[in-house]
């Protein structure tokens, strides 16, 4: 038994957390120190090439243990990031054996008895939740969702126009080691890009074509994030509308999104042109951004001060910036949003949720 154990209270529930050696789930292991008092037992699980191995939870030491269905017994809670493969079936078995499972995957989003939930925006969904389950928004969504629903609540959004410029880190550590290895290749080439397919064809010749990216990212952007969903838009795309809908309870909202990956380590950033049944002020928009708990504004095009991905990875806000308006187009607001997808994009929303959760149970 992890030397956690002995910190168990009977008056406060226990925490799984499945999938702790991944990207999103090394990030929720980094901040739960800072939300340790929720709960009494921290347990941890992970594949079985980390089995037995100690993890550091703060100050304490935890032991990884399997997968398997007694895990989760006299688990409370259990947050998931597990690839969506094996996703329902472990999400669904911890459900069935009395576990609140918040899963991070993409399997149970669009699911309608499923809440899908951002405590800043719908904290009661975690109320109604049938089947034991909560689904974490995608990254993406998470990136610019407080922004959207601050505005929302004052002006009635009616349409939002997105352009999505996502971080290698989307796809776990086997992104953010792709990029790098693609980095190291380019290297001190300064002629690399000044003839078409250079980049690819060093790159492919280096490293092979298999690759988490449908295209080299470095010195690149590849406008093609998850796979065909019909129609020309890809996955990706298809879920910032879907998950936008229903977080946001507008199951019309007409939404189009382009998602396009981007040579950046992590954080993701977007483009929001989004319309409003009313007239929108930018002074008004900005104040109402700056009020807002979990966004930060930097806007200052004199300066000029933006937020950029690279200056915001590692905090926890979305931060807002390049907040203008068309002259003609008084219900209309442009913004540029950036924010950590490791971090509110996944691991803290999910313990947020979770303790949420932990005060209903």
């Amino acid at each position: 038994m992890s030397s956690s154990a002995a910190l168990r209270s009977d008056r406060r529930p226990t925490l799984g957390i499945v999938g702790a050696t991944g990207a999103v789930g090394r990030v929720v292991l980094q901040i739960l120190p800072m939300h340790r008092h929720a709960w009494g037992e921290v347990r941890i699980a992970a594949g079985a090439e980390d089995v037995g191995s100690v993890l550091h939870v703060g100050d304490e030491e935890v032991t990884v243990e399997a997968v398997t269905p007694e895990f989760f017994d006299g688990v409370d809670v259990a947050v998931f990031d597990i690839p969506p493969s094996i996703a329902r079936e472990w999400v669904e078995l911890a459900a069935a054996r009395g576990v609140v499972a918040i899963d991070n995957s993409t399997v149970f989003r669009t699911e309608p008895d499923i809440p899908l939930v951002v405590p800043e925006v719908n904290p009661r969904r975690v109320e109604d939740r049938p089947r034991g389950i909560i689904a974490n928004p995608g990254a993406t969504v998470m990136t610019m969702i407080d922004v959207l629903a601050v505005l929302h609540s004052g002006w009635e959004l009616t349409g939002l126009v997105v352009t999505t410029f996502q971080a290698a880190s989307g796809l776990g550590r086997a992104g953010m080691a792709r990029l790098h290895d693609e980095l190291d290749v380019v290297h001190g080439d300064r002629e690399l890009g000044t003839r078409p397919g250079d980049v690819r064809r060093l790159v492919e010749h280096e490293l092979g074509s298999e690759s988490p990216f449908p295209a080299p990212l470095v010195l690149n952007v590849v406008p093609f994030v998850g796979h065909h969903a019909g129609e020309g838009w890809t996955s990706e795309e298809t879920k910032v509308r879907d998950e936008c809908r229903k977080i946001l309870d507008l199951p019309d909202l007409p939404v189009s999104a382009t998602c396009v990956r981007v040579p950046v380590v992590s954080s993701h950033s977007v483009t929001v042109h989004a319309t409003f049944a009313r007239r929108i002020k930018v002074s008004e928009a900005r104040q109402a951004l700056v009020e807002a708990p979990a966004v930060v504004v930097l806007d200052d095009p004199d300066e000029p001060e933006f937020p950029t991905p690279n200056d915001v990875v590692g905090a926890d806000p979305r931060f807002a910036g390049r907040i203008r308006q068309a002259p003609d187009a008084p219900t209309t607001l442009d913004l540029f949003i950036c924010g950590d997808n490791l971090r509110k994009g996944a691991a803290l929303n999910m313990l947020q949720t979770a303790e949420l959760v932990a005060s209903t149970l």
